[in-house]
């Protein structure tokens, strides 16, 4: 990975406003809204490569509310296949990403394009909890060549300008809210279908009017 463009993400996501400006120039109006976000919102991001940590990936990228270590690749094809110590790379992420309860990234950066040149993948892991796990819907793993090992397809993956809108802004946050809202509407709704199902059953039975049959006691 060549540290030009670890550098150009690590700039961005710490929201500085030099490296943010010179990264959005091809951008369109939507993209450079969604991508200066992150000067309200920005990272500390250090540099982890060389530490002798597997799974720490390139960059950590941490905030109060949110910690990502960050994979970097750099490629001139869309398609970047993992072998050999890549593989490795990803094992360790994963690894360390289901022991530690974080969401390990991988930042692919195409190069030769104009607008938003870098995607995001999150790397599959199990133990994800509080803001991480509302965020990890909306970030896609890397896909699956047929004989199921992971690779990175740029043309899969979230825009960098969607995910700093999705970790800088409320977005994440209300789409969250809202898919708990209609889970939770739909329980309720099966709930009351299910006890008037109850009530139907329970009425099959003839009901006793107690009035009548004591007037009809009275009378004999």
């Amino acid at each position: 990975m060549s540290s030009k463009y670890e550098r150009e993400l690590r700039q961005v996501l710490a929201g500085i406003d030099k490296g943010v400006e010179a990264i959005i120039k091809s951008c369109n109006n939507i993209e450079k809204a969604k991508m200066r976000l992150i000067s309200k919102r920005p990272f500390l991001v250090v540099r982890a490569a060389g530490s002798g940590i597997e799974g720490s990936g390139d960059l950590l990228a941490l905030r109060g509310d949110l910690c990502f270590p960050i994979e970097v690749k750099s490629s001139k094809v869309s398609k970047l296949y993992l072998s050999g110590r890549t593989v490795e790379q990803y094992k360790s992420l994963e690894y360390e990403g289901n022991r530690t309860c974080l969401m390990p990234l991988y930042a692919f950066r195409l190069k030769g394009v104009r607008g938003d040149s870098w995607r995001i993948f999150r790397v599959e892991t199990k133990t994800l909890h509080g803001k991480l796990r509302q965020l990890y819907p909306s970030i896609p793993t890397l896909p699956k060549t047929r004989n199921g090992k992971s690779y990175l397809n740029w043309e899969e993956g979230l825009p960098l300008n969607e995910f700093i809108a999705l970790v800088c802004s409320q977005l994440g946050q209300v789409e969250y809210d809202l898919n708990q809202l209609k889970i939770r509407s739909n329980r309720t709704g099966l709930e009351m279908n299910i006890e008037e199902d109850n009530l139907d059953h329970s009425n099959d039975k003839p009901k006793r009017d107690i009035l009548t049959e004591l007037l009809n006691r009275k009378v004999v």
